[in-house]
């Protein structure tokens, strides 16, 4: 076993939940690299579903209004279409044109347009979705919003709240964020419907998110320090109530086989594929076809190069998981990166291939940007050799890809979107992309998803939400059970037609993945074939 797979693999399913913060860091730097070409903020709609996403510019910190706007219109993008602007640049009427209207507040007193805050007044029956900052200029724009909905703010509460109650559970908060919860200075309940409730650490509570006529106001920024477990779920299943509030609960599952390639262990691969077939999933499975070690670190130092074609067995393992319902993933090609450490040893699996990082001095990987080649043209000699080394062995190219270690540039994420409708993963989403300016590849957030959305790169993406098992704590991260997944899916199920999806490498005991599927069949989901989605 690779322990440093194990360990990099952990940090990659981390730093997509953990790069969304409410306050400024080096990732938010705002230096802008170079001009990339961009979709344009409006995405095609799906028939009947179109909701308008409005979000803040101003002051030092403006960029992340973006950010967080990018986030939500990838979520809208299980519904519909979505059209993305600055609010300071909404006009009268916009509102009615739209299924609803989602507001993230993330600058203290943006200004906002009157148009919007007479919009959102007037009409009560379009659903209207505000978030954290401003809540104040709406009802100081109002004589009468105390009467008409029922509640008014107070200030925001910065007391340690680790948790927050929705439809009966418990979700977690990350104590870092210090931004604080509004608070209110009433709230009559004949009129409100207090959607979650804030625990205090001393066991008060405070209202979350309230619903009222067609405003549904919710006190923080879900969107910042996320974890798997966390209250962002709130926010993912609320979209249903403002864009689909007729879909039925369902709750379906989801397993891939990770890091698999032609180093892999044969009897490995088969033995994984055996328990999943015994418990009647459907799985998947991440494949790199081109394995390269090019500074000998697992071989005494003789570097060596090899593809799936010149390991026979592995393919023979490959053909078998397919066999017992396997559904074969593009990991990248070699899942690495030249001769050098990305960020550990220039060894496939165990670091990157389209994007660059380095260990810093308390064991943490921080991502540094593109590699040097980054360009449309460098993506796709690395998406064909890939093909061509699926079709060497006698395999059909997978449709679906799987960025490794859940990293790549925009133009990277741009060129697997002309090839591949889909991607399984977490991502990385940069400042530019969703309103069509100059890319920042130095301002960024990453997100995992509860269901299948299309996000900003036009891409369909399909979920992975819980993590995966890892034995041990790695890069200041917790060790990850069979328990703690099977408990994140029960989270889960808040989203009403949501995922639990996790990801699982062969050369753990089997016995865990066993354990870790059992238990989420027990709670009510149904596994399905990522091919289904």
């Amino acid at each position: 076993m690779r322990t440093p797979v194990s360990r990099l693999v952990r940090w990659a399913a981390a730093v997509t939940t953990l790069l969304t913060l409410a306050a400024p860091t080096a990732a938010f730097a705002a230096s802008a690299n170079k001009k990339e070409p961009t979709p344009p903020a409006s995405q095609p709609a799906q028939p009947g579903v179109q909701a308008l996403v409005l979000y803040d510019t101003t002051g030092q910190w403006g960029s992340l209004g973006e950010l967080y706007a990018t986030e939500i219109a990838n979520l809208v993008g299980h519904f519909g279409s979505y059209t993305a602007e600055p609010v300071a640049k909404y006009t009268a009427g916009q509102l009615a044109k739209y299924t609803a209207t989602i507001y993230v507040g993330s600058t203290y007193d943006e200004p906002l347009p009157n148009a919007f805050l007479d919009d959102v007044l007037a009409d009560q029956t379009k659903p209207v979705i505000w978030m954290y900052d401003n809540i104040w200029k709406l009802t100081g724009r109002s004589t009468s919003f105390t009467a008409t909905y029922g509640w008014n703010w107070s200030g925001f509460d910065t007391s340690d709240v680790a948790s927050v109650s929705y439809k009966g559970t418990a979700l977690s908060r990350n104590l870092l964020n210090r931004g604080g919860i509004m608070n209110y200075s009433s709230v009559d309940t004949t009129k409100v419907q207090v959607l979650a409730e804030a625990k205090r650490a001393d066991g008060s509570t405070l209202p979350w998110a309230v619903r009222s006529n067609n405003l549904t106001y919710i006190g923080e920024n879900p969107f910042s320090y996320t974890s798997e477990s966390d209250r962002t779920m709130i926010f993912s299943d609320l979209l249903f109530d403002a864009l689909a509030p007729t879909t039925a609960t369902r709750h379906r599952a989801l397993v891939r086989l990770e890091d698999i390639g032609p180093d892999a262990d044969p009897t490995e691969l088969r033995a994984a594929a055996d328990v999943l077939a015994s418990e009647g999933v459907p799985f998947s499975f991440g494949v790199y076809p081109v394995y390269n070690d090019p500074n000998g670190a697992n071989n005494n130092g003789v570097p060596e190069t090899y593809s799936l074609k010149q390991r026979p067995k592995v393919v023979q393992a490959i053909q078998y998981m397919i066999s017992k319902g396997g559904t074969p993933i593009m990991h990248g090609y070699t899942h690495q990166y030249s001769n050098v450490p990305n960020p550990y040893n220039g060894v496939s699996a165990d670091d990157f291939e389209f994007f660059t990082a380095h260990v810093d001095a308390g064991d943490n990987v921080v991502m540094d940007g593109p590699v040097k080649e980054d360009s449309t043209a460098w993506a796709n000699s690395r998406l064909d050799a890939s093909a061509q080394a699926f079709t060497d062995a006698k395999l059909a190219v997978p449709s679906i890809f799987e960025f490794p270690h859940y990293a790549g540039s925009a133009v990277d994420y741009k060129a697997v979107a002309a090839k591949f409708a889909t991607r399984y993963e977490r991502s990385l989403y940069f400042n530019g992309v969703l309103s069509g300016g100059t890319v920042d590849s130095t301002s960024y957030v990453g997100q995992f998803f509860p269901y299948v959305v299309k996000d900003v790169y036009g891409s369909k993406v399909i979920p992975e939400d819980l993590g995966n098992y890892e034995p041990v704590p790695v890069n200041n991260h917790p060790a990850r059970s069979a328990a703690d997944m099977i408990a994140t899916a029960k989270q889960n199920l808040v989203v009403r037609d949501g995922f639990a999806s996790f990801f699982f490498h062969p050369y753990y005991d089997v016995s865990v993945l066993k354990t870790t599927v059992e238990g989420i069949k027990g709670l009510g989901y149904t596994f399905v074939a990522a091919s289904s989605l």
